[in-house]
């Protein structure tokens, strides 16, 4: 009985054999493994930027909070339509969070919030200036803040509307440098703020998501809402909402649709249809982003597929004309003993190595071009496992199917014809 191992090792002199067809012809070799290089490292790379963008966008998501409702002011597109809307509605005020508060049970914790973009902060080098977002105590369990150094306002200086102040990391940097934040004092526009606390580094996104605004939420102050509303009103304009958003966090995140249709309802009714506000489920927007990136990733894999797919009629070509090429040695081989499927393996093992050659070095090729786009383009990528699997698993099936018609040839020749053939 002949072992997988003793099979192995009737194998090894057909592969020294086919390792020396292909080293006899280096260049065309190398050619023909081009369709394959470019192939797997297409795959991967583009599968890479379709896995960062994913856990960019999911982690953008889930600093939403998957239990979160989010109701958003919409600002008018100008003075024309924002007097419309004021006929009928007075946009989002404290009434609303009443409202909502007092009629939705399953709502656990509710947060208003006012943002502000201030015209100046002292001390402050950078460019772009940091938005003070005024908030209740709350928040940080709302919207899954961490402070990694001081800590975030209690409910007394919220009601006192205290003048303190808590920082993201970017804000931190933008003003005080690689310092130490906490203790210092903030001017924003014509207040003063103490810091008293810094919080962690938070997940960005690029891209807008269903009515999220794209903010670069590192860059954030955090004040009390109370602070905000007193002593930076006066730097807004008359006509802005009294608020600007309502965080809810419920319970039970599987109530977040019937939460958000509620939400909705209440609003419409107090808003008297003015359509000035949006209501963001973070649930659904993640398991929309996980369908929309599973329909990217099939259509680049596909793509990318297609130079998979030239790599193989570039090998088929290549292994029809070694076929015509040494027509005579196959008459050789098989006048001597040689079967016609021996003839078949030892095309298809040519074909094979080709085939896998190609795709570790379309995986080096793939790597390499992942870090290009990062470090050019300035985006997210992860090259995974499973991509690196899929695209050389793809390569070497190429390999084999697009090899068999031109062993199957090879082994069909005439031996007395081959011999002949010059």
């Amino acid at each position: 009985m002949v072992t997988p191992f003793k099979r192995t090792l009737m194998l090894l002199p057909e592969v020294r054999m086919s390792v020396g067809n292909l080293a006899a012809h280096k260049l065309r070799t190398l050619l023909t493994m081009l369709g394959m290089i470019f192939g797997v490292g297409a795959v991967i790379s583009m599968l890479s930027i379709g896995a960062g963008a994913r856990q960019e966008a999911l982690s953008f998501i889930e600093t939403l909070g998957v239990n979160n409702v989010i109701v958003e002011a919409k600002e008018a597109s100008g003075w024309p339509e924002l007097q419309e809307r004021r006929k009928i509605s007075a946009g989002l005020t404290f009434r609303d969070v009443r409202a909502l508060a007092g009629n939705l049970p399953q709502v656990e914790l509710v947060s208003p919030r006012k943002r502000y973009k201030p015209a100046k902060i002292f001390p402050s080098a950078a460019k772009d200036l940091p938005t003070v977002v005024g908030v209740m105590p709350e928040f940080p369990a709302i919207a899954g803040l961490k402070v990694i150094a001081g800590r975030f306002f209690d409910k007394s200086e919220q009601a006192e509307g205290a003048a303190v102040a808590v920082v993201g990391d970017g804000a931190r940097r933008a003003i005080f440098g690689s310092g130490d934040a906490v203790g210092e004092f903030v001017k924003v526009d014509d207040a003063w703020f103490r810091v008293i606390g810094v919080l962690a580094s938070q997940a960005g996104y690029q891209t807008e998501l269903e009515g999220v605004q794209v903010e670069d939420r590192n860059m954030f102050i955090y004040v009390p809402l109370n602070a905000a509303m007193l002593r930076l009103a006066n730097t807004q304009s008359d006509y802005k909402d009294e608020i600007d958003g309502i965080y809810l966090k419920l319970i039970d995140s599987r109530q977040s649709v019937d939460t958000a249709q509620a939400t909705r309802a209440i609003l419409d009714a107090r808003h008297r249809g003015a359509g000035d506000f949006s209501v963001i489920v973070p649930a659904g927007l993640l398991e929309e982003q996980r369908r929309t990136q599973n329909i990217f990733n099939f259509v680049m894999v596909a793509i990318a597929g297609i130079s998979l797919l030239v790599g193989g009629i570039g090998i088929m070509n290549i292994m029809l004309a070694t076929v015509l090429e040494r027509t005579r040695e196959i008459g050789i081989r098989r006048a001597i003993g040689a079967r016609r499927a021996d003839i078949v393996r030892q095309f298809l093992l040519e074909a094979t190595m080709i085939s896998i050659a190609g795709g570790l070095l379309g995986i080096a090729f793939g790597f390499t071009m992942s870090r290009l786009i990062a470090l050019t383009a300035g985006w997210s990528t992860i090259v995974s496992p499973a991509s690196i699997a899929l695209a050389f698993s793809v390569s070497v099936s190429v390999g084999l199917v697009f090899g068999l018609y031109p062993a199957r040839q090879a082994a069909q020749l005439d031996p007395i014809e081959a011999i002949r053939y010059e």
